[in-house]
């Protein structure tokens, strides 16, 4: 075989190599530019808006959101981190004002847990089927919760830490943000408390125990 014969192979050998690698570089970085597309474009979860309640009593010895976590709490470490991040200014509906109103009035000055717990209870029962379907309807339901009276509440402090934590708690019970082990409850009372009825326990949090 002559030497100009063996250059012209070794040629057209390497002109078809040169298209395959080509090829394959330009592959690998049209699956990356998809996949960063598919990414992209994937919606964002969105958060429930403050809206009236169509949906939270007989026993409660104390007269006084299977919701999965949202995205959002998870990102905090805490439920004092998520309570801080909560935007508590602005309108509210009635709703809302009653729901942040009986954890106010009911556990005001016990841990967030406990705060929680009780709203989850005013959330529960307007959702149950078995109590008025809005969380005012429970609030002022008779013979429910003692700091209503003739249909009336007291004054509350709206500029006191208190109440700052009882609507983002309320927000927190609403939007179902972060779980409470009183999550299926419908019923509680004050630890000291010993009430005439039997219920199932589902939970103690802070001086309240609470039953389904």
């Amino acid at each position: 075989m002559s030497r100009k014969f063996q250059q012209a192979a070794a040629i057209a050998a390497v002109m078809m190599v040169l298209p395959l690698a080509g090829a394959a570089t330009s592959g690998a970085f049209a699956q990356d530019k998809t996949e960063t597309a598919e990414t992209v474009n994937q919606p964002l979860e969105g958060t429930a808006e403050d809206s009236p309640v169509r949906f939270v009593s007989q026993e409660v010895a104390q007269p006084l959101p299977g919701t999965p976590k949202s995205a959002a709490s998870d990102d905090r470490a805490s439920l004092s981190d998520l309570v801080d991040s909560i935007q508590t200014e602005g309108e509210m509906s009635s709703d809302m004002r009653c729901l942040a109103s009986a954890i106010y009035f009911e556990a005001r000055g016990e841990p967030l847990a406990g705060q929680l717990a009780v709203g989850r209870v005013i959330v529960n029962r307007a959702g149950s089927g078995k109590f008025p379907g809005s969380y005012c309807g429970v609030v002022y339901q008779p013979s429910q919760f003692s700091f209503v009276r003739r249909g009336r509440m007291p004054a509350i402090n709206k500029g006191s830490d208190a109440w700052h934590d009882a609507v983002a708690t309320a927000r927190i019970a609403h939007e179902g943000l972060w779980d409470s082990p009183a999550r299926d409850a419908l019923y509680f009372h004050a630890s000291y408390v010993k009430p005439a009825w039997h219920r199932t326990q589902v939970a103690r949090v802070d001086r309240h125990i609470f039953y389904k």
